[in-house]
């Protein structure tokens, strides 16, 4: 029988006097002299009760979808039928034998410590006699945010109901780097949808804290498409606006419907950015020629300016092109913060954010959900890739 992972708060008091029992009689022997083999046995054994206690709080339903990461089961509440969770399974990894897998332990430690309305709330997390972790999370059925913006036909939205997603994703960053946590893979299929219109930021398995400012981090995380400018370059000490970059590209990509930036590797996505942003320098972005993979293609493309970004995001209005524009400075320190995000004039602007109940939705959530859920941090969907409405041409830009 597996050890449960986690003691959750209170589950030494759920334990009541039996489990202290068990812990005391396993300090000492009969004889009062430590028994190593004892303490060891008890303290297992009550580890293993209180996994199975908490197991036994959830019943596990279908499978709503399967990855390469983890299996996505809808479950609900042992004492409430109605009462509808997510159970997560993840999948044990081979080449991790000696423990969880880093993206499972990230996403463990973070979906503990935040807890926000724009965030996915872990309810519980125990482990299956087959060692596989299991978090219970919240179910949330309406889908990503990615589903609505590719069903350009069946999804129609405007500048209000942006204003509210944005709102609600911004939110979401702001909270992670208060509590000083980057999310390091926002895109719009981690932004899923509650039954009352609330987008939650998901996946949190790539993240990681950013406390040390002198700490090394590697660069080769957030999916390609809305990975920022100092990271393709190598940078390895970065800050939140990794993050403030990728909400960027994610407000362009609600705007056109299609991915502003979408390169099919790393060397043609700094092309893209030099295209469809502009060629980073010396000039516009001090230092950056030192970044250690540091390479553009010649001629360089002048830095975008804000009649480029009228034209393509006009819809959204001056000030929301205003603030585009300054979530995608590519000089990391020029970027705009999460809070800066939130104290922008374009959230005051008509039109106000459109209400939770009043967004557009999409049926058919749940097999998007599992999907996203269970594929590996980090991965670009390649069937999403080959099939995008329309390419943008960025040849007359220069």
């Amino acid at each position: 029988m597996a050890v449960s992972p986690l003691v959750l708060p209170g589950a030494a008091e759920k334990g009541g006097p039996t489990a202290k029992s068990k812990l005391q009689s396993a300090a000492a022997s009969s004889n009062g002299t430590p028994n190593a083999a004892q303490s060891s046995t008890e303290v297992n054994d009550v580890a293993e009760q209180m996994n199975e206690d908490e197991k036994a709080k959830y019943v596990k339903g279908k499978k709503l979808g399967e990855g390469t990461y983890a299996n996505v089961y809808l479950g609900h509440i042992s004492s409430s039928p109605s009462s509808l969770v997510a159970i997560k399974k993840i999948k044990v990894q081979q080449q991790y034998t000696e423990g969880m897998a880093p993206d499972a332990i990230r996403e463990l430690k973070f979906l503990q410590e935040l807890s926000h309305p724009n965030i996915i709330s872990l309810i519980s997390v125990f482990s299956s006699k087959d060692q596989n972790i299991n978090l219970v999370l919240e179910f949330l059925p309406m889908g990503d945010l990615e589903m609505l913006i590719k069903d350009t036909s069946g999804v129609r939205y405007g500048m209000a109901d942006i204003k509210a997603w944005m709102g609600m994703l911004s939110r979401a960053v702001w909270f992670c780097h208060e509590n000083f946590v980057l999310h390091r893979d926002i895109k719009p299929n981690n932004l899923l949808i509650a039954a009352d219109g609330e987008v939650k930021l998901a996946d949190f398995g790539l993240a990681r804290s950013f406390s040390d400012p002198y700490r090394l981090m590697t660069s080769t995380v957030i999916t390609i498409w809305y990975r920022p400018p100092e990271l393709l370059f190598g940078a390895r000490q970065y800050s939140g606006a990794v993050d403030v970059w990728s909400v960027g590209l994610v407000f362009a990509e609600l705007v056109i419907r299609v991915p502003y930036l979408q390169g099919i590797n790393e060397v043609d996505q700094i092309a893209k950015l030099c295209m469809g942003v502009g060629t980073p320098t010396e000039e516009n972005w001090p230092g950056v020629s030192k970044l250690p993979d540091y390479t553009v293609p010649a001629p360089p493309s002048p830095v975008m300016g804000i009649d480029h970004y009228l034209s393509m995001f006009g819809t959204v209005g001056q000030e929301g092109v205003d603030l585009l524009m300054k979530m995608l400075i590519m000089d990391p320190r020029r970027r705009i913060t999460a809070r800066q995000v939130l104290e922008h004039g374009w959230w005051s602007s008509d039109p106000r954010a459109t209400k939770n109940e009043d967004l557009p939705k999409k049926g058919g959530g749940e097999s998007k959900v599992a999907e996203d859920l269970g594929r590996r941090p980090g991965m670009v969907d390649d069937e999403r890739a080959g099939k995008v409405a329309r390419k943008l041409d960025f040849g007359g830009m220069r």
